[in-house]
């Protein structure tokens, strides 16, 4: 039996189970809105704007999930700031003391670019803000280190449960790249479903749906490697959250897959919104799983 059998729980609930969720959204899509910027013969403003008008309000929430779930919310500081020398708190073999650090500079560049994103329909009116558009020069630096920050931010939650000594959490290295792709597809979704209900150009939702059905292909696997790389311990999944789990993979993967694939016209929330579903509930099964036992 493996010794992480044999530590205390650190009693994490629901808060931290959201902001992990909420987190990779952010990141996710940031990251998504700088690809399709970047890459795109031809990018939909309205889909791209849509990208960077939502990470900043869902990393907002994440900073209050963060500090709420503190149970003494005046110590936040204290994962930045040495409270004695008020030097910056930095650990760099800390999980949890570099992704502090990388949930306020994300922030940052998140805030930046909504204030840009909101500036090209003329509010707010800063000439400045122009700047920061992501078809200028400074925008794109901006948003380039923002995407960089935002794929640490959607992964970095998972490497932060393998250091963690706890039953599955330390029994596998697959945590972080499980979460970074998880993140991946539900913000591509999360977008789609956006952007279906604001009218956004059917091509452009279509090119999100076929990203989608990439990442959540490679999301299967990330699941698989996880689960081999368990061996024995991945038995104590033997019970209602392993078939929990089975339900995130046939509902929150394989079902959207399925509706992907019928045809080239996909209306409807349906898909979508079993993808971002898989992805809580996902969190829930990893975080929730390890603590009961």
């Amino acid at each position: 039996m493996s010794s992480t059998f044999f530590t205390a729980s650190p009693h994490w609930r629901w808060l931290i189970t959201a902001y992990f969720f909420f987190g990779g959204l952010a990141g996710g899509s940031y990251f998504v809105a700088t690809m399709m910027q970047q890459f795109s013969k031809s990018p939909d403003r309205r889909m791209v704007r849509l990208g960077y008008l939502v990470p900043f309000p869902l990393v907002c929430l994440c900073g209050l999930l963060l500090t709420v779930d503190l149970g003494r919310p005046e110590r936040f500081s204290h994962m930045l700031i040495q409270s004695e020398t008020f030097r910056p708190m930095i650990k760099t073999y800390s999980p949890m003391s570099s992704g502090a650090w990388v949930l306020l500079l994300f922030s940052g560049c998140a805030f930046l670019s909504f204030l840009a994103a909101l500036a090209e329909r003329g509010r707010p009116g800063w000439p400045i803000l122009r700047r920061l558009d992501p078809t200028a020069r400074e925008g794109r630096l901006l948003t380039v280190i923002g995407a960089l920050l935002g794929l640490y931010l959607a992964g970095y939650t998972g490497v932060l449960l393998s250091v963690t000594n706890r039953p599955i959490w330390a029994d596998t290295s697959f945590l972080g790249l499980t979460f970074l792709v998880s993140g991946a597809s539900t913000s591509a979704a999360l977008l789609i479903l956006l952007g279906s209900w604001i009218g956004v150009a059917s091509r452009s939702v279509y090119s999100l749906e076929r990203f989608d059905r990439s990442v959540l292909i490679l999301e299967v696997l990330a699941l698989a490697a996880l689960i081999a790389s368990l061996g024995r311990v991945a038995t104590v999944w033997l019970n209602g959250w392993g078939l929990l789990l089975a339900v995130v993979v046939l509902g929150g993967i394989a079902l959207p897959l399925a509706l992907a694939w019928r045809g080239p016209v996909r209306k409807g929330w349906i898909g979508p919104g079993l993808v971002l579903l898989g992805g809580l509930l996902l969190r829930a099964v990893i975080v929730f799983s390890s603590d009961r036992l």
